[in-house]
């Protein structure tokens, strides 16, 4: 038994009790005979309350952390064992001279033993709050379940050193009490409340709301200089395989107004089940999404393909182990080798193919021109040919809003990929397709995961112009969305994502800032680097010749295919492989050629706030 003592102390006080009433019930003027008759029903009264106690199995129970459950059985334990042992008296002893003073020693015993309980209870607590010195003053944004598992977990956890300063919610009334704390104000109260109560940390912990009000709320919380953190819902937490105590940090998704997507599963299932499907580029950001979007549908066999091991390494581990029935392939390779891809679409001969392999960093593609066209033009003609080579039934590129009136290499080199795709639909059985959207949250190199590493280091956080803005969506969220495009594919579109709001990132790096508990500018620098070479203000989606359309999905809509023969794209390419033969001065002059909507930049000086063309 866990509560040795506790057995002990329940069986010794049920004796004293006992006897305790008997004393009051008979005064020592009585004879001593009459006080000492009792005796056998007083021990097996204490019997009784030990054997049942232990049959209830309350002796394994915890009672620092007891529950309402915990409480009520051991209620019940009591009621069985002062009845048993109520009717044992009876059968003892005459009925009329003991029946009132076997009720009122099983009401002073069970009273007893549930007042030892609460007073384990109540000292832990105490011994919790009087070690609490230097707790962080928090303030708890919501009221409701999530909001009640925290209280109690800060109430009964000795690691979470908090001491809640009180509740915000719009939905309940102001100074009612939920689980030991006070609601003290709405969301119009929250930076008064911080700036007067000395609160040091806001934990947001509400599950079912708007995104729009979730925004909404972190962003006042965001000028308050407070740091915040979230706690996730239930499903969440237990997904994440997090205790139900987990706070996390802010990510920058939560301040995104974004509805949650809704898919058409039963589309998509009917588009991948049963189905090869190749993923190039399987080992990256978007690439390993997809895989494992895709692996939910019950593919015949999925083909990771890409030339980096490390990445393609850890997605295979995670996969095999979330997914052990599917039928997994995971190779190394290049889509520039088309030796290489054309034994792997010989030997799997895939049904669907969603092309993601691709260099996508701006800047260093400007400095390594001939790279990007090698990579993410040849090998997305090399992917296509094998694909209708071998008839692959769909052909998906993910493609990037970086190739609408593209203003750098990298940009250019993915509307070149487009332009194959939609030549390679000319002919043929094979759909070809592209699936075009904005940056991803959480990807390589980009501008979240910089922000949060210069804030753990102090800064500065480099931005490189104040009004340079940008279009994002979750890595899941965009993984989905190519899915749903891709089954609705019949050859030839170009699908645009609808990514919402452009975010301006001067201002998400002052709200990451303050969310991480900072002032902008005085605890931590925000320093302007100027425009990077290649890189534009303003990202679009959609090219001023295209049409649109939308699809039976609402952030889904269709570009109009542009023109283009299959003859041409071919010169194109030849002309593309002459360039990078030669120099990148060269490669430029060609995809300026060849890419009417390309306008090449000269080299930009890196000027603060500004960006200067060098002359």
């Amino acid at each position: 038994m866990r509560n040795r003592y506790l057995f002990m102390l329940d069986f010794i006080f049920s004796y004293v009790v006992y006897m305790a009433v008997k004393v009051i019930v008979f005064p020592l003027s009585v004879s001593v005979h009459h006080f000492l008759g009792g005796l056998d029903v007083v021990i097996i009264t204490s019997v009784i309350y030990a054997a049942v106690l232990i049959g209830f199995k309350t002796y394994s129970t915890d009672w620092r952390y007891a529950s309402i459950k915990e409480y009520i059985i051991l209620v019940i334990a009591c009621l069985t064992s002062s009845v048993l042992s109520i009717g044992a008296a009876l059968v003892i002893n005459n009925p009329n001279a003991y029946l009132k003073i076997n009720i009122a020693a099983n009401l002073g015993i069970s009273s007893m033993i549930c007042v030892l309980r609460v007073a384990i209870r109540a000292a832990y607590k105490l011994s919790l709050f009087s070690g609490r010195r230097h707790a962080k003053r928090i303030l708890i944004i919501g009221a409701g379940r999530l909001a009640v598992m925290l209280l109690r977990d800060i109430w009964g956890n000795e690691k979470l050193e908090y001491s809640v300063v009180g509740l915000i919610d719009d939905g309940v009334r102001v100074k009612t009490r939920i689980c030991g704390a006070d609601v003290i104000g709405t969301r119009d109260d929250i930076e008064r409340i911080c700036k007067e109560k000395d609160i040091d940390e806001i934990i947001f912990a509400i599950y079912t709301i708007s995104p729009k009000d979730k925004a909404d709320i972190l962003d006042i919380c965001s000028r308050t200089g407070c740091k915040v953190k979230i706690l996730p819902g239930i499903e969440a937490a237990l997904h994440g395989n997090n205790q139900m105590n987990y706070v996390r940090e802010i990510k920058i998704e939560d301040l995104l107004e974004r509805d949650p997507i809704h898919l058409n599963n039963d589309l998509i299932e009917s588009n991948l089940k049963d189905k090869v499907v190749l993923v190039t580029g399987g080992g990256g950001s978007i690439g390993s999404e997809l895989c494992r979007q895709i692996l939910k549908y019950n593919p015949k066999t999925l083909i990771i393909f890409d030339i980096y091991e490390n990445t393609t390494f850890e997605v295979q581990n995670e996969l095999l182990k979330n997914f052990p029935e599917q039928d997994l392939k995971v190779l190394i390779g290049s889509v520039r080798d088309l030796k290489r891809l054309d034994a792997l679409f010989e030997k799997y001969k895939p049904n669907i193919v969603f092309h993601a392999a691709a260099h996508k960093h701006v800047p260093l593609m400007e400095y390594s021109p001939g790279e990007a066209i090698k990579n993410n033009v040849f090998g997305t003609y090399n992917t296509a040919l094998c694909a209708k080579k071998y008839g692959a039934e769909r052909f998906v590129l993910i493609s990037t809003d970086k190739a609408v009136n593209p203003t750098n290499i990298m940009g250019a080199s993915k509307r070149l990929c487009e332009m194959v795709v939609q030549t390679m639909n000319k002919s043929g059985n094979t759909e070809f397709v592209a699936v075009r959207f904005g940056n991803v949250l959480g990807s390589h190199g980009s501008v979240i995961p910089t922000f949060k590493k210069q804030i753990a280091q102090g800064g500065p956080v480099t931005v490189t112009h104040r009004d340079i803005t940008r279009f994002f969506m979750t890595i899941p969220e965009a993984a989905q969305l190519v899915l749903q495009a891709a089954s609705y594919a019949r050859g030839g579109e170009i699908f645009i994502l609808d990514m919402g709001k452009p975010v301006k990132i001067y201002d998400l790096a002052r709200k990451m800032i303050s969310l991480s508990g900072y002032e902008p500018d005085k605890d931590i620098q925000i320093e302007l680097t100027g425009l990077r070479p290649g890189e534009k203000l303003y990202e679009e989606l959609l090219m001023n010749e295209e049409g649109l359309r939308q699809t039976e999905h609402n952030k889904i809509f269709v570009g109009k295919p542009i023109d283009l023969g299959i003859e041409e794209m071919a010169k194109i390419i030849e002309k593309l492989k002459a360039a990078v033969a030669l120099d990148d001065d060269a490669v430029k002059r060609t995809v300026a050629e060849v890419v009417p909507t390309y306008h090449m930049q000269d080299n930009v000086m890196m000027r603060k706030g500004e960006a200067v063309v060098a002359k």
